[in-house]
């Protein structure tokens, strides 16, 4: 189990993060990750979260799980596996540098587009080929194992299909509680499930449930816009920084 008081200094208010996300406030959780890469080799930090992710992910399914557009996943999910296989091709052929230097990329481009979104109204709705969902699922699977971000690439083909909210919410909880799942092969193969890091994950999933919980409770409360956006620009700011350290 890690004991560095560093590493918690920052992995406690990501994981914190990323259970106000699965709590209702979408989006904030794609910062989690490139802040334990701050003080943690990104390929470990992502191990480490990803069962917290998949016990997260119990609440949204069994929730919304009669609310689900099987289409979208039937188009979306072997897309996924793709980009799950090429990410892992990727971690395991590159230093941890490039890995680093890759997160911060995707940190950059999520916090961007999330930043974009606010200004800029969705496109008329429409539903584009479902090849279009496929080539979006392997983006969505490969940000996603490598930084656990794949929310742009879905959001992307997904969102101007102008789903039902219910059907929105329950089609991306099981979208992303499948892709969770096929990660943890990759990670296996990666050699991340130690028990250092295992227990490390345990240790950090009874704070992913309370602030959970908060999410739930604060979304219904606190107006999050202002929130929102100084998060996306953190994330933007967390990025360089990690782009820096991995090409530098």
């Amino acid at each position: 189990m890690i004991l560095d008081w560093h590493f918690y200094a920052l992995a406690i208010p990501a994981v914190i993060l990323l259970g106000l996300a699965k709590g209702g406030f979408a989006g904030m959780g794609a910062l989690s990750l490139p802040m334990i890469a701050l003080v943690s080799d990104p390929v470990r930090a992502a191990a480490i979260l990803l069962p917290i992710l998949i016990v997260q992910d119990v609440v949204g399914v069994w929730a919304f799980r009669r609310s689900v557009d099987w289409t979208v996943l039937g188009w979306m999910l072997p897309g996924a596996a793709i980009g799950i296989l090429l990410g892992y091709w990727f971690a395991s052929a590159v230093s941890p540098d490039m890995v680093l230097a890759a997160v911060g990329a995707i940190s950059i481009l999520f916090g961007g587009y999330r930043l974009w979104l606010e200004r800029h109204k969705l496109p008329e709705a429409h539903n584009s080929p479902g090849w279009v969902g496929t080539i979006a699922g392997i983006a969505s699977g490969f940000t996603s194992q490598i930084a656990h971000a794949g929310q742009p690439p879905f959001q992307l083909w997904v969102l101007p299909r102008r789903l039902p909210p219910a059907v929105l919410v329950g089609t991306t909880a099981i979208f992303f509680a499948v892709v969770n799942w096929l990660k943890v092969p990759a990670y296996l193969a990666l050699g991340q499930f130690t028990r250092d890091n295992l227990l490390t994950a345990a240790a950090l999933i009874p704070v992913a449930i309370a602030s959970t919980f908060a999410g739930v409770w604060l979304v219904r409360r606190v107006p999050a816009e202002r929130f929102y956006t100084a998060i996306y620009w953190l994330m933007i700011l967390v990025g360089v920084k990690l782009v820096w350290d991995g090409v530098v």
